[in-house]
């Protein structure tokens, strides 16, 4: 996701815990999904869960996480999170290739938020290549 606002920031993020449910929408729990690869003790195996790993720091407001993730070539100096808005869903719809053996991929997906309490959506196919060994996130194209 590549959604960045120059908004200021205002709100905190919301409250996760180790134990609470993944905000990337598997049945796990956060510490045992998504939040191993945000602390760091392990790394996204495939395009996929790096998407979902990448949506759920913008869930927890985790800017280094989705920096560190991000292609240099390609990285902002900085994610500024919008306070007025609030992730709530994600639907991964289609992906290509971002297997351990692969070396690009895409991720076609939908993010489900809130703007202001407004429900609305992302839909975006993200591209994601090997940098140094690890998935990335590279470009998106904006579907709707």
């Amino acid at each position: 996701m590549s959604r960045r606002t120059s908004r200021p920031r205002g709100t905190a993020a919301r409250r996760i815990t180790p134990a609470s449910p993944c905000p990337c929408g598997l049945p796990a729990a956060y510490g045992e999904c998504c939040g191993r690869f945000h602390s760091g003790s392990a790394a996204a195996p495939t395009c996929e869960a790096l998407m979902r790993s990448r949506y759920a720091a913008f869930v927890v407001q985790d800017a280094a996480y989705l920096l560190r993730t991000w292609h240099p070539e390609t990285r902002p100096p900085g994610v500024d999170f919008d306070p007025s808005m609030r992730w709530v869903g994600l639907d991964i719809l289609d992906t290509t290739e971002g297997s351990a053996f692969h070396f690009t991929g895409t991720v076609t997906f939908r993010a489900h938020y809130t703007d202001d309490g407004r429900p609305d959506s992302l839909h975006e196919k993200s591209r994601f290549v090997r940098h140094e060994g690890a998935w990335v996130y590279t470009t998106a194209v904006f579907v709707d």
